[in-house]
């Protein structure tokens, strides 16, 4: 019988759309054989489905996915497509895995668009086989589904059980682990290609979700509850960031070489509000708390791009500074006594140098640090591995006499020297140099704007 469109009025131009359902071509219920029979006209959203077989001659949009940008826009450009192939044959058959009716935004825009009508014809989900898989009764447990793909979003500020579909790439499980801030001893099960001959089913720790699951286009997760709620307000800042970078022009045109100057830029916007806490303390976290979402949006940005170069995720930054504070702190996550600041900064070094596989504890100094860092620098890791020590006595005698070297015929050198003895100094008695010349600078600043001011 053909649909009518209430909203066109048109009779004669409509896209059915069927679901493959769950696994092979043995669960497809027999309306479903019947239209794909009868439509000569036939499309697939994709071909990557053990049932796809029983939908022959079709048009598959798998390519669509290698030439968009985002999800959204190879969805909306697949409507486009059977939208248009309607409209010249007249009536398309429309072939989806699963159910058309869940997790299938394909379907939630064509039910949306008024230049078409449509037929959506009941079919087996993955959900039967879940449940059963799983012996959860989903109304009784309070179960939600999700897709993967928005889980942050989507499970924010939950706690309740979740059935989470489409988790189709690493980077998808990646960000599911990620978004959990503390999942404890959680375990989830994996349920992959339910129905077919290499069915699995499998209990996996959170913490080696994205380690040891091979995820493919039949990949679910249950999770049956969490303690912790989910980071929404991270996932929401890295999707506008994904975002920015795939439609705004300014952001496609970036490079990790370009944004440069915008990290430098922004780090010591960071330190001028810290600076700000000594004279204003509430103005100063204002701004503080705005500063730091800048530098925040500039670690994120180059993520964004390291995912598209395939070289690392936002999961991978995160724990892999997670697993190095986790190394470099024995004395907090291993059973390793330390006495004092000095020797934690000592251990550090010590470790970082095996870890590196480096010569030096030098080795791993930029050499592009602002020289009054760069010389602060080196002389914290000559302390911490005791090639020198805090002796502000000493010190003071060495400034003396760098300092009177200036009296005579003066050049870099000792001028150098002088500079490198005062950075000794400051060190030895606990004064970071690169704050206090950073103040003193700005309390000049003030005192000569006073005066030209007066003047």
């Amino acid at each position: 019988m053909w649909c009518r469109d209430e909203r066109t009025g048109h009779r004669n131009v409509r896209v059915v759309v069927v679901g493959l359902g769950p696994a092979g071509p043995e669960l497809l219920t027999a309306e479903a054989l019947t239209a794909i029979e009868r439509i000569p006209h036939r499309f697939l959203r994709t071909a990557r489905h053990p049932a796809a077989v029983s939908v022959p001659e079709a048009t598959s949009f798998d390519g669509r996915y290698e030439a968009e940008a985002t999800m959204e826009a190879v969805y909306r450009g697949i409507v486009d497509d059977l939208v248009a192939a309607a409209l010249e044959h007249g009536e398309v058959l429309y072939a989806v895995p699963g159910s058309p009716s869940v997790a299938e935004h394909t379907v939630e825009l064509l039910r949306a668009d008024d230049r078409i009508g449509l037929e959506v014809l009941a079919s087996v989900s993955f959900l039967d086989l879940a449940w059963d898989r799983l012996g959860v009764d989903p109304v009784a447990v309070g179960a939600r589904l999700i897709d993967g793909h928005d889980f942050a979003v989507a499970a924010a500020g939950g706690t309740s059980p979740l059935l989470v579909g489409q988790c189709d790439r690493a980077s998808v499980l990646s960000d599911i682990k990620l978004s959990v801030q503390d999942p404890g001893e959680l375990t989830v099960t994996v349920l992959q290609r339910l129905g077919l001959a290499d069915e699995l089913v499998t209990d996996v720790a959170w913490n080696d979700l994205d380690r040891v699951v091979e995820p493919d286009h039949l990949t679910s997760l249950w999770i049956p509850g969490l303690d912790a709620p989910v980071a929404a307000e991270l996932q929401h800042f890295a999707e506008v960031v994904r975002r920015l970078r795939a439609e705004c022009p300014w952001d496609r045109e970036q490079t990790h070489q370009s944004l440069t100057r915008h990290l430098i830029e922004e780090s010591y916007e960071v330190l001028d509000a810290i600076e700000l806490l000594g004279t204003d303390e509430d103005e100063g976290y204002v701004a503080l708390e705005e500063e730091l979402g800048d530098l925040l949006f500039q670690v994120f940005f180059h993520a964004t791009l390291g995912a598209e170069e395939g070289r690392f995720t936002l999961a991978d930054v995160a724990r892999g500074i997670h697993d190095k504070l986790v190394l470099r702190h024995p004395h907090v996550f291993a059973e390793i006594e330390v006495d004092g600041a000095d020797e934690v900064v000592a251990n550090w070094e010590a470790i970082k140098k095996e870890e590196k596989g480096r010569d030096s504890v030098f080795d791993g100094i930029p050499t592009g640090l602002p020289a009054l860092l760069f010389a602060l620098k080196v002389q914290k890791k000559a302390a911490a591995t005791g090639l020198i020590e805090a002796d502000p006595r000493a010190g003071r005698a060495r400034l003396a006499v760098a300092m009177k070297r200036l009296d005579g015929a003066a050049g870099p050198d000792e001028v150098g020297q002088a500079l490198l003895a005062l950075t000794a100094f400051a060190r030895d008695i606990g004064v970071d140099p690169e704050d206090a010349l950073r103040r003193a600078t700005a309390s000049w600043r003030d005192e000569l704007r006073a005066a030209e001011s007066a003047g």
